[in-house]
């Protein structure tokens, strides 16, 4: 073959080459547990770095709200991914007997919080024994029977709470639940000087943030989760750690309510309290799930009635796609 018939060759397979579509990216929709948030930073800024991306992830983030519940949403096929509030969104599924499965945790720590005014006689959770204390439907049946047991709360204790922080404020005696990224900012953006009690750091021993996939897209294609799991970690390393400007741009977008002070106060309180980068993540990475934390949180749940025995979480976490540490 002669030299001019080698270079009209090589330039028809470089012309066929640039004609051909780019490999097509594979798409995915996460569901966040509520409206765009500091809390959902990590995958924003996945999203805005172009992680996703990279590793031929499509990925929509469908922000969540009233009404809008992604354990459901999973279990009906409706979507890819979610992200799990906590460990009872994993229980839950398992109990349902849904096809869902947990495949990393991405806060260390759960964010909820007791939390009360700046007054002598209280300095811990066991001193609220006997206060009363607004706590919301959806905790009495999880949460409260964690306090119960643990400090000797008793039912005659709970006040409705409206997830409105008015009555607070005007009670200088109150004691509410809320999250350790939110609540107390508006406390004390409104003049009151809060007491935090983190529940996690008493014992409490929920994940939080998880990520839940279909278990149907972990088993057929476990490289999408793979990469979606590892973007994510990245995701939260970056935003943490670095620049969260283009993550928050992009959470500001989904949720124009949102502020860059309550952005900022939030990702400063995720770091100071460790909610992400902490206990077996310090040594196995972000997003780290162990098989004895995983036992001891569904034991103690267990022990509170909240399941029955022989729940086996087992059925609803998948290890496989942590990265190696």
């Amino acid at each position: 073959m002669g030299m001019m018939m080698r270079r009209l060759i090589l330039c028809g397979l470089s012309l066929l080459l640039l004609a051909l579509p780019a490999a097509a990216q594979q798409k995915l929709v996460f569901a966040t547990d509520w409206r765009a948030q500091a809390e959902h930073g990590g995958f924003y800024q996945a999203l805005a770095a172009g992680l996703y991306k990279a590793r031929g992830l499509d990925v929509t983030l469908r922000q969540g709200g009233v009404g809008m519940d992604p354990q459901q949403l999973l279990a009906a096929g409706a979507i890819d991914a979610a992200m799990g509030s906590n460990g009872y969104f994993t229980l839950n599924l398992v109990e349902a007997g849904a096809p869902v499965v947990t495949v990393a945790a991405l806060f260390q720590k759960d964010p909820f919080i007791l939390m009360s005014h700046d007054r002598p006689d209280v300095n811990s959770l066991a001193d609220m024994k006997g206060k009363p204390i607004s706590i919301g439907d959806p905790s009495v049946h999880t949460i409260w029977r964690y306090l119960k047991s643990r400090y000797g709360y008793e039912d005659a204790q709970i006040r409705k709470y409206t997830f409105n922080i008015a009555p607070f404020l005007v009670n200088k005696q109150a004691i509410q639940q809320g999250y350790a990224t939110s609540e107390p900012l508006t406390a004390i953006k409104a003049g009151a000087k809060p007491k935090v009690f983190l529940l996690a750091d008493y014992g409490y021993l929920s994940y939080a943030a998880t990520i839940m996939v279909r278990k149907q897209l972990a088993d057929q294609k476990p490289e999408v989760v793979r990469a979606f799991v590892e973007a994510s970690i990245e995701g939260w390393k970056q935003y943490l750690n670095g620049d969260p400007s283009a993550a928050n741009a992009l959470i500001k977008r989904d949720n124009p309510e949102m502020d860059d002070e309550t952005l900022a106060y939030a990702r400063s309180k995720m770091i100071e309290y460790g909610l992400v980068e902490s206990g077996d993540a310090l040594q196995q990475g972000i997003g780290a799930m162990t098989p004895e934390r995983w036992d001891a949180f569904t034991k103690q749940m267990v022990e509170l009635g909240i399941y029955k025995p022989g729940i086996d979480w087992r059925q609803g976490v998948d290890f496989r796609f942590l990265p190696k540490p």
